[in-house]
């Protein structure tokens, strides 16, 4: 291909988004309200490396309207036997095709045609470019030539092979012109297209060398000897319809041609808006945006140049002392337990600012910085807890922390998969930071200022906001506090027995094996490998003949859901096996991930993220805390491996007894539920007797269990359907428990219906502290986005108001716990676990009694309960 032409490129648009969907994980890729983007995402990712692969100077995406064109009309069977998208999928080309549109890149579509013959004909008229056509269609393959490329994903969409006339003519033995000739002779399953009984590819590509074309081949057709001859000749109009077909419309009237697809330029502002409302990283916008050319008028503005920043020429020990409101970042490694600062840069409000090397500072200079870092001078920063263990590391306590720009950013739009710098300070100032590579890695005198300088600007902007939605208290008297709170019980960590742990890790490592070893035995396959998909998908539905579960791409789930429905409804000693041996198999692998994570000091340093789940609650990784089950026997001698340290006297646990359900009580404002939570009552009993109409004394385990299941369902939108399946009974029986609980709690029913009408008219739910979660999925077209946004609408406010009580009551502890040697750990749900110094034991039971009583007043009781022992899992209770 020559390279003196302009470059055309033309995607098929449907065929891309659907190997885009196929590849990633739809679970792993949603919008907190619900919507699904994994097909919007891999798309995006691939346009991004072609366009910087390819460098084309026009480009166009061609899309399909419906499944109705001339080949319906044609050939009813065509592309009849194709199941409909599946829910997670729908809806998405809508958001590719909008977010095309502010790229500035054209989209064609036409009704009763496919998005290959608007491809077809641009490539036929596109005379004076190099054309390249992504495609995951070998039907394209017949437009080949010297100057067309057909880009063809092999793997997911990230690699694509090459397709000149010479790669077809190797891969295939034909020429391209050849190509639809073969295919109608070989049938295409995927299209419906019938195939002729024992002609398959060898030979199809045989007789078409032979003969030259297929119109050669008809034409010879009594000369073909044996079975497949004579096959051929029974079929020969049904090939030469697969022949019109798989033709593609080369000469469509279309509003474009070639020479109207060059860039029209991002709009970047409104990029970014897209990339925020479908909660994209930065890194994906960074690289759309530096492949595709931007709109010279909306070019993004740049970040506070270095020649705005007044670099102070004064001494750091005359300038510093007494100053106050001051951005600060800090450059170095934050984790907690191992963090070190290797430079800084401090800019104030008149953006004058001074960088420090922190390993050239004069013994002077480190001093008064360590003493302004250790004073209550108001201090900006993004990312306060991370600075602190960078601080803590030089040996500087950090306070006077007044504001954190990531949890402002938080607060602002929670749900956002990135609170990095540069993504918050283009997100609401629209500004552009120099890339982070180029700037951190060359220590260069404007890079870290200019990172403080945009911390500075995104104080002022985001208080703003912060105070336009009412929510400015909750940041400056919830998280700000909470912010040192957390840095220091990461600091602290809490100390383990690594010895019981390798213990544990060994015993699951010989469970596993016994497991493996007894399914290998029911397979009759000493080979088996329970980890592989495919094997386990022979063995079960072919072997043992089990019932078939979802269909996938790659044949039957073996998905833990599905294995699970399946073993409930066809036990089968195999599927015990199964089943085991993963469970065995998680627990090693937490205990594997726990035992690396063990610091030189004894103690799991674990992080908790307060900027990741959109409804207020703490997170816990490296390790996850808060994934080790507490109702299962392997879970609790996991728990049983957290032990007081040295110097302490006991651990001691409280947590907080059904608080989303007592939450839910006093939000619902049921008259039956508070009276329940009022007198004292077993909840789940005096529920149980209300719907089922018997005495509380009649209410069996099995009773309670099934209302139980259901109370905490409705929290998180739960249907008849759903709880017939979590319980395992009809559906209808499922219905009229729900029915009869409705009629018994009408309030309960009354609020979840009214939350939803509501938030659909807002746009977003309200803890009862003001902490907002924004859904406006609630208002798709697409029915699995709004169903998913229904169910956040239900439970935000519920389980965003109990993670604000929890915050609370830290606070309140911590205050009271000022001057004591005992200390907080770890906060785990609706639990926090307190190390407790010798001969102040009952005073902190008192302390966490009564401070998290007091967290705040609801109509309902709030109830605590604590546990002491020498070991997380001895001080439940």
């Amino acid at each position: 291909m020559t390279s003196t032409q302009p470059r055309l490129l033309l995607i098929d648009g449907h065929s891309m988004a659907f190997r885009a969907f196929y590849a990633l994980p739809a679970e792993n890729f949603s919008t907190s309200g619900g919507q699904y983007t994994n097909a919007v995402y891999g798309f995006l990712s691939m346009l991004a490396n072609i366009v910087a692969e390819v460098k084309p100077d026009s480009i166009a995406v061609a899309f399909d309207v419906g499944r109705k064109t001339f080949r319906t009309e044609m050939f009813p069977e065509y592309k009849a036997q194709r199941e409909a998208a599946p829910e997670e999928f729908k809806g998405q080309v809508d958001v590719i095709r909008e977010i095309l549109e502010t790229l500035g890149i054209t989209t064609l579509s036409r009704e009763n045609f496919e998005a290959d013959d608007i491809v077809a004909t641009l490539a036929t008229e596109a005379d004076a470019y190099d054309t390249y056509i992504v495609t995951g269609d070998r039907d394209y393959l017949q437009l080949v030539n010297d100057s067309t490329t057909v880009l063809y994903p092999m793997r997911g969409v990230s690699t694509l092979h090459r397709f000149t006339p010479q790669a077809v003519e190797e891969k295939y033995g034909l020429s391209p012109a050849q190509y639809p000739d073969f295919a109608a002779l070989r049938g295409d399953p995927s299209d419906n297209l019938p195939s002729v009984p024992k002609v398959g590819e060898k030979t199809a590509t045989k007789w078409i060398l032979e003969y030259g074309s297929l119109d050669g081949l008809v034409e010879h057709a009594e000369d073909i000897k044996g079975v497949a001859g004579q096959n051929f000749r029974d079929r020969i109009e049904q090939v030469k319809m697969n022949r019109k077909l798989t033709q593609m419309i080369t000469d469509m009237d279309l509003e474009a041609g070639p020479d109207d697809l060059a860039f029209k330029g991002a709009r970047v502002s409104e990029v970014s808006a897209e990339f925020d409302r479908l909660e994209f990283g930065g890194n994906l916008r960074e690289r759309i945006l530096n492949a595709i050319p931007h709109d010279g008028d909306t070019e993004p503005q740049p970040a506070v140049l270095s020649s705005e920043i007044t670099v102070v020429d004064e001494p750091l020990a005359q300038w510093l002392p007494g100053r106050a409101n001051v951005a600060v970042f800090v450059q170095g490694d934050g984790r907690p337990a191992r963090g070190d600062a290797s430079a800084l840069a401090l800019v104030d409000g008149g953006f004058r600012g001074i960088q420090l090397e922190l390993g050239e500072l004069s013994a002077e200079d480190d001093k008064v910085l360590a003493q302004w870092l250790e004073s209550d001078a108001p201090k900006y920063f993004h990312g306060a807890k991370s600075a602190f263990h960078m601080l803590a590391g030089r040996g500087v306590h950090l306070r006077g922390i007044a504001h954190d720009t990531a949890i402002a950013a938080y607060l602002l739009r929670p749900g956002q998969r990135t609170y990095a710098l540069a993504d918050v300070y283009q997100r609401h100032l629209q500004k552009t930071l120099p890339t982070a590579g180029n700037q951190l890695s060359l220590l260069d005198e404007t890079g870290l200022l200019e990172q403080a300088a945009a911390i500075m600007e995104l104080a002022g902007a985001l208080t703003q906001e912060l105070q336009e939605i009412d929510s400015f208290e909750l940041y400056t008297d919830l998280e700000l506090p909470l912010v040192s709170i957390l840095a220091r019980m990461e600091a602290t960590g809490i100390a383990v027995d690594v010895e019981i742990l390798e213990t544990q890790r060994d015993a699951f490592i010989e469970q596993v094996a016994e497991q493996e070893a007894a399914a290998r035995e029911l397979a009759g396959d000493d080979s088996l490998n329970l980890n592989s998909p495919k094997q386990l998908q022979t063995v079960l539905f072919e072997t043992l003949d089990l019932p078939k579960t979802k269909k996938t791409k790659t044949g039957y789930s073996t998905a833990a859901k599905e294995i699970e429905q399946l073993a409930a409804e066809h036990p089968h000693p195999f599927l015990d096996h199964l089943l085991a041996h993963r469970e065995f198999q998680k627990m090693k692998t937490t205990l594997e991930g726990l035992i690396k994570t063990v610091q030189p000091d004894g103690r799991i340093h674990t992080t908790f993220n307060q900027t990741v789940a959109s409804t207020g609650r703490l997170s816990s990784t490296d390790p996850n805390l808060q994934n080790i089950p507490v109702r299962t026997a392997a879970g609790r001698q996991i728990r049983s491996a957290f032990v007081v340290g040295k110097g302490f006297e006991t651990l001691l646990t409280a947590d907080y007894s059904q608080i989303e359900m007592r939450v839910m009580a006093h939000l619902s404002k049921d008259p039956g539920l508070i009276e329940a939570y009022r007198e004292g009552e077993d909840l789940h009993n005096y529920v149980g007797s209300k719907v089922f109409d018997v005495p509380v004394t009649e209410v069996t385990p099995e009773l309670r269990r099934r209302v139980k299941a259901m109370s905490y369902g409705l929290v998180y939108g739960l249907s008849a359907f759903g709880l017939s399946q979590q319980l395992g009974i009809p559906a209808r029986e499922a219905k009229q428990i729900m029915e009869n609980y409705f009629e018994r709690f009408g309030g309960v029913k009354k609020y979840l219906d009214e939350v939803v009408v509501q938030a659909r008219k807002d746009g977003y739910t309200s803890t009862v502290f003001g902490r907002r979660r924004y859904l406006p999925e609630l208002n798709s077209d697409n029915r699995v986005a709004r169903e998913n946004a229904e169910r956040a609408a239900l439970n935000a406010p519920i389980q965003g108001t109990a993670a604000d009580i929890i915050k609370i009551a830290m606070i309140r502890v911590d205050k009271a716990l000022a001057g004591m040697k005992s200390r907080v750990l770890l906060q785990v749900h609706d639990e926090l676990v307190v190390e407790v110094s010798p001969g102040e034991r009952e005073e902190v039971k008192a302390i966490l009694e009564r401070e998290m009583d007091s967290a705040i007043t609801l109509d309902v009781p709030l109830e605590v309960s604590t546990g002491m022992g020498d070991n997380w899992d001895a001080a439940a209770h």
